[in-house]
């Protein structure tokens, strides 16, 4: 088996370590076990599929996010006093 060194910003690396399954689970087995999507898509696509199919939601199903989003409210802090 061959080993290769690789460089990451401690953001990278502090992901990839908190992506673990368990303590002894290597760096190798976590990257092996990522799902990495097959073929992306670009911003000029994205518009190209906007101009031809539309919008992805309708003016009601917006409406019905825009409304939950106005009555949702952060919780509690669990650590004020009491």
């Amino acid at each position: 088996m061959s080993i290769k060194t690789v460089s990451l910003r401690v953001e990278a690396y502090e992901r990839l370590r908190a992506a673990r399954r368990f303590p002894g689970e290597s760096f190798s087995q976590v990257v092996l076990r990522a799902q990495w999507p097959e073929r992306t898509i670009s911003g000029a696509e994205l518009l190209r599929r906007l101009r031809d199919q539309g919008p992805l939601l309708g003016e009601d199903q917006l409406a019905a996010i825009e409304a939950a989003d106005q009555e949702d409210a952060p919780p509690g802090d669990k650590w004020a006093p009491r």
